[in-house]
């Protein structure tokens, strides 16, 4: 975990605060955003 790019977390946050507005709401986005920034970042830092 210690290779942690901000940027795709950012990325993965704001993609899911999108979706979550497009399918519900701004506090629904923002979980999503997390845990799919988590899963980018978890992704990237293993490879």
């Amino acid at each position: 975990m210690s290779k942690i790019r901000p940027g795709y977390f950012i990325g993965g946050l704001i993609v899911g605060i999108v979706i979550g507005l497009v399918l519900h709401s701004l506090r629904v986005g923002i979980v999503i955003g997390l845990v799919i920034g988590v899963l980018i970042t978890a992704r990237k830092a293993n490879e």
